[in-house]
């Protein structure tokens, strides 16, 4: 069993690896990193540039690599005009580079390897923000399968229906609310960066795969109190596979996972530095409707804030709703879209990681009129990741 100290520094490292190393997607064309290593200095793999991926089975874990998730994110809409955004996140990792297998008559708890689950849902109507954040050991109560897509933690579960691309996501956050949701992809599977390799920072082994369905069809139901809701809607899906970690020169960051009804996404991120600068390795990525990757770096993009909105919890002043521009590569003109919250309060408050962050759903507005959805995910404006970071 491990000391509460060193479960919390497992979460506090896993949330900052996360949040800031995983989301970082396409390599901007002014950002020039270092050849990358074959392994860290602990002796975990780091993606290399090439590799030919096998599904179903790339889309299970990796142990070779010290961290890895499936992140997903939606918006689902019920025949009442009822709308819900969620969030359900399942993190992986490994405390060795090379796990020991357990032996016959052991239990079947492990030390070797952890897993944390993040999950919220947004009821719009009413403006309820409904959280849970849980941690567990690799055992009888969370495991991830190195053949498929296969992950539990608790009773929060999501697995391939079949060896293509459909999947099913099961989630109780709290007992009066939860979600179950059976999805389709509606276009192919998208890989972020240059030869496979999405590279995170300037560090040999600041990389990660990324593997992204931008889009998939939601079909399912939402538990809210008494009530079983159907719905309909769309997600977005991450899954990475990483060993880096961020270093102590960011303040935080933000990113967006954006859908537009015309059938294209964008992810957009900004580092934001210490010294206030953003960092040149943000980036900003087009997908289009045949999942096609368009790529604009640092210079190319801008995310600015329109308003602010203070938690009345940790204090934080997060940056909402956000402006941002880029250039439509479809016309080569400039754009320019508001990303407004669905309801103001969506903070995750870091019950248990202590590490707290806003991360909620967006309509997507462009001359005033709704042409889209979005996931807006905002960093380091509580101070803890600072903390995190020393």
């Amino acid at each position: 069993m491990k000391t509460l100290f060193q479960r919390v520094c497992f979460v506090l490292g896993v949330l900052v690896f996360f949040h800031a190393g995983g989301r970082l997607g396409a390599v901007p064309a002014e950002f020039s990193p270092q050849p990358l290593a074959q392994e860290t200095p602990e002796g975990f793999r780091v993606p290399q540039p090439g590799h030919r991926f096998e599904f179903p089975r790339d889309h299970g874990a990796h142990p070779q690599f010290k961290v890895e998730w499936w992140y997903l994110t939606g918006h689902l809409f019920g025949p009442a005009k009822e709308r819900f955004g969620f969030q359900a996140t399942f993190f992986r990792r490994s405390i060795a580079p090379h796990p020991p297998e357990t032996a016959a008559g052991e239990s079947a708890f492990r030390s070797d390897e952890v897993f944390l689950f993040h999950a919220a849902l947004l009821d719009a109507q009413s403006g309820r923000f409904i959280h849970t954040e849980r941690l567990a050991r690799a055992g009888w109560d969370a495991k991830a399968s190195e053949e498929g897509l296969s992950v539990r933690v608790g009773d929060a579960a999501l697995r391939s229906a079949d060896e293509g691309e459909r999947f099913v996501l099961d989630a109780g956050i709290r007992d009066d609310a939860g979600f179950s949701l059976r999805l389709e992809a509606l276009k192919p599977l998208v890989v972020f960066g240059k030869d496979g390799v999405s590279r995170k920072g300037d560090s040999p082994t600041a990389a990660s795969w990324y593997l992204t369905f931008p889009r998939l069809q939601a079909v399912g139901e939402v538990r809210l109190k008494d009530r079983l809701i159907p719905v309909e809607g769309r997600v977005w899906m991450d899954h990475e596979i990483s060993s880096s970690q961020l270093t102590g020169e960011q303040a935080g960051w933000d990113w967006a996972g954006i859908q537009f009804e015309d059938g294209r996404e964008i992810m957009v991120y900004r580092l934001r530095r210490k010294d206030g600068a953003t960092d040149p390795a943000s980036a900003l990525a087009w997908v289009d409707e045949l999942g096609k990757t368009t790529h604009y770096g640092a210079s190319e993009f801008r995310w600015e804030a329109s308003a602010e909105w203070r938690s009345p919890r940790t204090g934080a002043r997060y940056p909402v709703p956000v402006r941002l521009s880029a250039v439509d590569p479809k016309t080569g003109k400039g754009v320019e879209w508001i990303l407004e919250p669905l309801v103001a309060d969506q903070e995750l408050d870091g019950a248990v990681s202590g590490v707290p962050y806003w991360e909620g759903a967006c309509r997507v507005l462009q001359e005033g009129k709704e042409v889209g959805s979005a996931y807006v995910e905002l960093t380091g404006y509580a101070g803890a990741l600072g903390r995190a970071l020393k």
